[in-house]
C-alpha cells in the first residue's frame, strides 16, 4: 500500500545488492512512494550484485563509488543532483563488510589490516558521506541521513566480531556529525538497530541461522523481515519524523529489551 510519502523526495541509496538486501527492499518503497533516487554500490559489489535489475524497476540510474573514497563520493553527490534535479531529501547507508569475518579469523586473533578495511567500509564511510554532502551543502533542509546497524555495538555476540566494534563506531557517527549537521542544515541523523536479517552479508555470520530463529523465538514479535525494515525506514525520510534525530531506533521485534523468553526458558528447561 502506497501513501505517498515520499512524493517528489530525491535521494540516494547505498548497498542494494539483491533482493534480499535492506537497501534493495527500500529503494523498492521509496519508489513506491513516489521518491526518485540513484543507487550506488562499490563496482565489485555491482559485479557481484543484480542492481541493474533494480535500477530498470524503479526507473532510477546507477552511479558506481567506493564509498571509502572522498573522490567517488564528490562524484557521486555531484551526479545525484544532476540526474535529481536538486538537492537530496534522503540518504540510506546500508554498508559492511568484515574480511576478519569473512576469512574466518577470531575476534582474539584479528588480522589489524583487514580491521582496518573493514572499518573504512562499515563505519568511516558514514563520515566520509555526510562530510560531502555537508560541505557541498546537497541535503535539502529537513532531510534524513539512515545508516543500519545491529545492537551487537551495544551487547556481546561473540560470533559478530569486529563488525560489532565498527558497528559501535558508526552509531556514534551518527551522533556526532547528526548534531552538526542538525544545527547547521536542519538534516537529520539517525540509525536503525535491525534484528537479524538472511542478507548476504547477515549470512556470513558463523551460526547465524541458530541465531536468526533464537532471536525470533525471543522477540515477542517475532524478527523484523527486510521488507518490513524497508517500511520503517521510509518513515524516517518522510515529513512525518522531522524532529527525530541522533537516534539508535531499534526495529527489532522487541528482542533489545528482552532478558529472556518463556519459550527459551521452556527449552532449557526441557529434560
Amino acid at each position: 500500500m502506497s501513501y505517498n510519502l515520499l512524493k517528489g523526495k530525491r535521494g540516494i541509496i547505498f548497498g542494494a545488492l539483491d533482493e534480499n538486501s535492506i537497501a534493495w527492499k527500500t529503494a523498492e518503497r521509496v519508489f513506491e512512494e513516489g521518491g526518485s533516487f540513484v543507487l550506488t554500490n562499490a563496482p565489485v559489489a555491482m559485479r557481484m550484485g543484480a542492481i541493474n535489475t533494480l535500477a530498470e524497476k524503479t526507473n532510477s540510474q546507477v552511479i558506481p563509488a567506493d564509498a571509502t573514497s572522498l573522490e567517488d563520493l564528490e562524484n557521486l553527490v555531484e551526479k545525484a543532483t544532476e540526474i535529481l534535479g536538486g538537492k537530496l531529501d534522503f540518504v540510506l547507508h546500508s554498508i559492511g563488510m568484515s574480511v576478519n569475518v569473512r576469512k574466518g579469523r577470531h575476534y582474539t586473533d584479528l588480522n589489524y589490516d583487514w580491521s582496518q578495511k573493514g572499518w573504512d567500509v562499515s563505519a568511516l564511510s558514514f563520515h566520509k558521506t555526510m562530510q560531502v554532502l555537508y560541505k557541498k551543502g546537497a541535503m535539502n533542509e529537513w532531510g534524513s541521513v539512515v545508516a543500519l546497524t545491529y545492537m551487537a555495538a551495544q551487547r556481546v555476540f561473540p560470533d559478530y566480531n569486529d563488525m560489532a566494534d565498527n558497528k559501535a563506531y558508526l552509531e556514534s557517527i551518527a551522533r556526532s556529525f547528526g548534531y552538526f549537521f542538525g544545527k547547521d542544515h536542519k538534516v537529520r541523523v539517525n540509525t536503525i538497530s535491525q534484528s537479524p536479517t538472511p542478507t548476504t552479508a547477515g549470512k556470513g555470520v558463523k551460526g547465524f541461522d541458530g541465531f536468526i530463529d533464537y532471536a525470533d523465538k525471543m522477540s515477542p514479535l517475532g524478527n523484523a523481515t527486510a521488507a518490513e525494515c524497508a517500511d520503517y525506514t521510509i518513515t524516517l525520510f518522510s515529513d512525518l519524523t522531522k524532529k527525530v534525530t541522533l537516534q539508535n531506533l531499534y526495529h527489532d521485534g522487541g528482542f533489545s529489551n528482552m532478558g529472556v523468553s518463556q519459550f527459551v526458558m521452556e527449552k532449557f528447561m526441557e529434560e
